[in-house]
């Protein structure tokens, strides 16, 4: 639902300006024009009319774009097609662009799903934000190696989409790029991207593999959520950064390598991940955000480093089939419901350096039977054992010095030591 309002209000929002745009200097067969220069007598093509529903299907079938046009007596060269240019023409199949074209503009071809081909000529180094978005037709795209970006929302909901070349100039794939995307069923990136925006292949829920090269460092908030087919990512060695929910939703996901290079997992970046069996964490990750695994619910194991001072509220909540947790002694604090229903969770280690077990950190653990507090703790949060129904043994640090009303009765009532 989230990301279906993300989608709709870009695609809203992205009209609002159309609606505003000037009308075209002039028209030769067919096609509008704005002169960019009267001095090199450089043209662009623009939409028919700043009235949008004029502008719908204006132009239908096969289409060429001219190198030159002739008006006024005057020879001008075609070097862009402007935003909006042919915005909601669905009857458009195929577009071919002379290579004296540098730049397609914002929203250029939005929603002309009847696209089915299209050919972008090296000349091109820039394609704008909504180029292609909503061109459902389009079944292929190879970008040319003129350009050096992706940018937002450029190929957005382009459900007939299933494959895409993305050359070596690449280095950046904006937010939403292919956000929608549902027939892409693999992605290779080239080793030129350093950075993939947010929700840049969200909802992309036909891709089944990913690999990012060692070029990328950071890889975006909801970058991939949705993407329900995902079994297998590999992440290059150089991303230092996994923004929040990043994997959110990738319920197909059974194996993700998160290599040394990453300091940074961002909240609920797994969330909902349910096939994920384990999950290794570098030492080089000192922190475990909010609900960065919660409701993983396939995980059976999970390795926490030495390095980890901290573990986010909901943490690894509702992580039903894991079996054994050990807290390393570099962790001080466990947040509010990190473990929370945890059901099959047998055995806890809590390392000497927790200072803090938040509220509900170990709710609901049902078959948790056994539980040591060292003396490093100071303070156990309200129900932090509660429905802890196996659990006949606890051994409490004489450090403690504040326990939750429930988490005091329950405690005490199985304290063996």
């Amino acid at each position: 639902m989230k990301t279906a309002f993300i989608r709709a209000f870009v695609l809203i929002f992205a009209l609002i300006p159309y609606l505003y745009a000037t009308a075209s200097d002039f028209e030769v067969d067919g096609l509008y024009y704005n002169i960019l220069s009267e001095e090199d007598r450089t043209v662009e093509v623009t939409h028919k009319s700043n009235h949008s529903d004029e502008n719908e299907n204006y132009v239908s079938g096969e289409m060429e774009i001219p190198r030159r046009v002739l008006y006024n007596k005057k020879t001008y060269t075609v070097t862009a097609i402007g935003m909006y240019a042919f915005c909601q023409c669905t009857g458009l199949t195929s577009v071919t662009i002379p290579n004296s074209v540098t730049s397609i503009g914002d929203c250029a071809f939005f929603r002309c799903s009847g696209l089915t081909s299209m050919t972008i000529p090296n000349s091109v180094t820039s394609i704008g934000e909504t180029a292609f978005g909503s061109c459902t037709g389009l079944t292929a795209v190879t970008i040319p190696n003129s350009v050096t970006s992706i940018r937002n929302w450029t190929f957005s909901s382009c459900t007939g989409l299933t494959s895409v070349t993305i050359p070596n100039s690449v280095t950046s794939i904006g937010n939403g790029a292919f956000m929608g995307c549902s027939g892409l069923t693999s992605m290779t990136l080239p080793n030129s991207v350093t950075s993939i925006g947010e929700s840049a292949f969200s909802g992309c829920d036909g891709l089944t593999s990913v690999t990012i090269p060692n070029s990328v460092i950071s890889i975006g908030g909801r970058a991939f959520e949705g993407c329900t087919c995902l079994a297998f990512v590999t992440i290059g060695n150089s991303v230092t950064s996994i923004g929040g929910y990043a994997f959110i939703d990738c319920t197909g996901l059974k194996s993700v390598t998160i290599p040394n290079s990453v300091t940074s997992i961002g909240d609920g970046a797994f969330m909902n991940c349910s096939g994920l069996t384990s999950v290794m964490i570098p030492y080089s990750v000192t922190t475990i955000g909010r609900s960065t695994f919660s409701s993983c619910n396939g995980l059976t194991s999970v390795t926490i480093p030495n390095a980890v001072t901290s573990i986010g509220d909901f943490a690894f909540n509702g992580c039903s089939s894991l079996l054994s947790v050990t807290i390393p002694n570099s962790v001080t604090s466990i947040g509010e419901k990190a473990f929370w229903r945890c059901t099959v969770l047998a055995s806890v280690t809590i390392g000497n350096s927790v200072t803090f077990i938040g509220d509900w950190a170990f709710g609901a653990c049902s078959d948790l039977t056994s539980v040591t507090i060292p003396n490093s703790v100071t303070s156990i949060g309200y129900h932090a054992f509660n429905n802890c129904t196996a659990l006949t043994s606890v051994t409490i640090g004489n450090s403690v010095a504040s326990i939750g009303a429930v988490s005091y009765t329950h405690l005490r009532a199985h304290e063996t030591g």
